[in-house]
């Protein structure tokens, strides 16, 4: 809950279960009981959208009774939409690239911003990849996160041109893992932790430590949690991802 709320959300909707028709739905629908909680959000191509923002358990429970299975909130707050309280980067392998070769470039990530002296925490996607998040939560906008994720992606693709694609092409991408920036936008919407993925194994976007990356890298771990996993390192480790809400931390200016 604590990941969602306050967040414009975007839901991911199997009215029919996973092997039927899926749809985005950002718009409050039509017929929802006056108590979810929503809020009108300005969006460049479309005007404003009435987006639901789950603040409690029972929205929670009723998005489920809609087949609302992925939940992808906002990097921003609804209120103040123009400063997201992170930096992200998803780590997409492209095949024969994996999990893998994912750690070993959410490493190299962490490996930068460690000498910016920032952290960083990452996650599963859920599906094939990892993401990187590092925290914010100060007054930086998207204008200047989103050339700095930029700048970040190429940085990284100079430097292991065999390993890592900052552009989205597929045909870049084979064998390598595009460090994906553009999420880094007012519009646009992640994945949230701990959120179900509707794949054929349904498994969960999951925090890990970065000893679990690491072992990741050495093809030791395949970094993949279904449902009952998560809540058990819940109960033993608490919420990894706790720190990404309340880390305040300072881009460097150049």
């Amino acid at each position: 809950m604590p990941h969602l709320a306050g967040r414009p959300l975007t839901r991911v909707r199997f009215p029919d279960g996973v092997g039927g028709e899926r749809f985005y739905e950002k718009r409050k629908p039509k017929g929802a009981p006056e108590w979810i909680h929503s809020e009108p959000v300005g969006m460049d191509r479309v005007g404003e959208i009435d987006f639901i923002v789950c603040d409690d358990t029972a929205t929670l429970v009723w998005l489920g009774q809609m087949g609302a299975l992925e939940l992808h909130p906002s990097l921003s707050k609804v209120s103040d939409m123009e400063c997201p309280t992170v930096i992200a980067f998803d780590l997409d392998p492209g095949p024969p690239a994996g999990i893998r070769e994912c750690c070993v470039v959410a490493e190299r990530v962490r490996e930068l911003f460690a000498k910016m002296a920032l952290e960083s925490f990452a996650k599963t996607s859920g599906s094939k990849g990892l993401q990187v998040y590092v925290p914010l939560n100060g007054s930086a906008t998207y204008e200047t996160t989103k050339p700095f994720a930029q700048a970040v992606a190429q940085a990284m693709e100079r430097a292991e041109p065999d390993l890592v694609v900052s552009r989205m092409t597929k045909s870049l991408r084979i064998g390598k893992v595009l460090v994906d920036w553009s999420q880094n936008t007012r519009s646009k919407t992640t994945v949230s932790v701990y959120s179900l993925r509707a794949r054929e194994r349904p498994t969960i976007s999951t925090p890990v430590t970065w000893d679990e990356v690491a072992a990741g890298a050495s093809g030791d771990e395949d970094l993949a949690f279904e449902a009952a996993a998560v809540l058990e390192r819940i109960e033993k480790q608490g919420d990894l991802f706790a720190p990404v809400l309340e880390l305040e931390q300072t881009l460097p200016e150049s």
